[in-house]
């Protein structure tokens, strides 16, 4: 069935209501090099509120701030009915050391600095970003819970942090009264499955919904590649930092193939094959022009049949690895179940 961006979805354990899509913003702005200038933007932001979308993604450090300012220009005539998703913890200034991290210093400079740039008084969700290896869980989810308590944010996620510290920090919270985790974003495409291993079934048992970031694996699933540059050549960084080998090439000649037999486009179909986990609430779209961006919201008119399913799923496979490759082996099967007939609980 098809869907459409006011297809609203709930956020993980929590009643929040998101679009299917989510707007990201890393091409607000061309301080990097690349992305949309201000009036290319702001078409972005109209041509997806417009079609009923309401859940826009940025990051304090994207294009220098660029994205959290132009950003919080176009919303404010709508703020309430938008859901504004930020991030913390990469570097803010250079040379200063606590200004990045994961800790109480980094996290409320962080938040009061997104605040002035957003012009709001409020965050709707704010995902630490990147895990730092350094700073004690408890300090993370104490202050995160004293932003809610404040009331300037209302929800909080994590991002790129490892599966086993998730479900860790879901349990301290819930057995302290602090506010617990709804969301993670990783990265997730056909090409990049890994999350399929813990990060994905960690989330849904432990209440979180899943924003994929990348969902066509840095332009690799559109099929703007059709050969792998040489390694570490500055094409082959640019072409989406590494990812074009010939087995994630192989992977997009399949996509292209279903894409043609569905008459839409190849980036349509990997982000509706994304789009289909159980697990995944709203993958994160990225465009630089207004064209680009109608193509990817496209993706929500895709249905595939079974068939198309088993290929697309049995050309980007991946092994789960241990212990999950022996747990689904027929020899444990064998000596746990024997015989016996049993739906396992979903």
């Amino acid at each position: 069935m098809s869907l459409t961006l006011d297809s609203y979805r709930l956020l993980g354990r929590s009643g929040l209501r998101v679009s299917p899509l989510a707007l990201g913003t890393a091409t607000f702005g061309t301080e990097w090099g690349w992305g949309a200038e201000k009036s290319e933007a702001r078409k972005l932001f109209d041509t997806y509120v417009e079609r009923g979308g309401n859940f826009i993604d940025t990051a304090n450090t994207y294009t220098n701030g660029s994205a959290e300012r132009q950003l919080g220009e176009f919303a404010r005539d709508r703020r309430e009915s938008l859901v504004l998703a930020t991030k913390y913890t990469t570097l803010r200034r250079p040379g200063d050391p606590n200004s990045a991290g994961s800790h109480r210093k980094s996290l409320f400079a962080s938040v009061e600095a997104s605040l002035r740039q957003l012009g709001t008084d409020y965050l709707d969700l704010l995902y630490l970003h990147v895990w730092d290896f350094a700073t004690p869980v408890e300090e993370i989810l104490r202050g995160l819970d004293d932003l809610v308590r404040r009331g300037k944010v209302l929800y909080v996620a994590m991002s790129n942090v490892p599966a086993w510290e998730i479900s860790r920090m879901q349990a301290i919270a819930d057995l302290r009264g602090w506010s617990p985790l709804v969301g993670l974003q990783v990265e997730y495409n056909l090409v990049n499955r890994a999350a399929e291993r813990d990060l994905i079934p960690m989330a849904r048992a432990m209440g979180l919904g899943v924003t994929p970031y990348s969902p066509l694996a840095g332009g690799v699933l559109t099929g703007k590649y059709r050969t792998a540059p040489a390694a570490g050549t500055r094409a082959s960084f640019n072409a989406g930092l590494g990812v074009v080998t010939e087995r994630n090439l192989a992977i997009a000649d399949v996509v292209a193939e279903v894409a043609v037999e569905l008459g839409h486009t190849p980036a349509q179909v990997a982000l509706a094959w994304t789009l289909r986990n159980p697990g995944v609430t709203a993958p994160i779209v990225g465009a630089r022009t207004p064209e680009q961006l109608e193509g990817n919201l496209g993706a929500l008119a895709v249905e595939f049949t079974a068939a198309q399913l088993t290929r697309l799923d049995e050309a980007s496979a991946i092994d789960l690895g241990y212990p999950h490759d022996l747990l689904a082996g027929d020899h444990i099967r064998a000596v746990m179940r024997g015989e016996l007939k049993l739906e396992a609980r979903r």
